[in-house]
């Protein structure tokens, strides 16, 4: 097996670039920085005092919004995907280095935008960059390929055989009187 060399991500990247990410052209094409005045506005808070940590930056949250649309997937599953995909991380601008935000923080951002009363503007204004740029978003999924243990198998051979002849094995009648 070969050994982990120092560009081994950014011919990863380069790979995809040339397979055609949807991701990397929707970030060519849309000037994320349009939609930090509305995110501002309306989630700015009074800070609190020294410490915590750092809030993420709101362009960022808002477009791990925009992968859940685009790929229909949960909180919980947006969290892996951003952690497993290399496309979803260059679209973020994340780097394996970089600290992805959790299932509840996503899921907070979302609740703060709603009591704000800005998602609806976000996706009008998203909608219209789309447009301008000629592009159409269309969603799709992603199938959550869950491993899940399967029922371990009780029944001996000669009990299967009795089944697929319709019969009821005799041991399952004894077990019944």
């Amino acid at each position: 097996m070969k050994q982990k060399g120092l560009f081994d991500e950014e011919d990863r990247l380069r790979v995809l670039s040339k397979l055609g990410d949807s991701l990397e052209k929707l970030n060519e094409k849309i000037n994320w920085e349009i939609f930090k005045p509305l995110l501002k506005k309306a989630l700015t808070k009074e800070p609190k005092g020294l410490g915590g940590r750092p809030a993420y930056d709101y362009v960022l949250m808002f477009k791990i919004i925009i992968l859940q649309k685009l790929y229909n997937i949960s909180d919980d599953q947006t969290e892996y995907q951003i952690n497993d995909r290399l496309s979803f991380m260059r679209f973020l601008g994340l780097e394996l280095k970089d600290k992805v935000p959790d299932a509840k923080t996503i899921w907070l951002f979302k609740e703060k935008l709603i009591e704000a009363r800005v998602s609806k503007k976000l996706f009008e204004k998203f909608g219209k960059e789309l447009a301008r740029n000629n592009l159409i978003g269309k969603e799709g999924t992603i199938i959550d390929a869950t491993i899940v243990e399967a029922p371990i198998q009780h029944n001996s051979k000669d009990e299967n055989e009795q089944i697929k002849n319709g019969k009821v094995p005799e041991q399952w009648q004894e077990a019944k009187k």
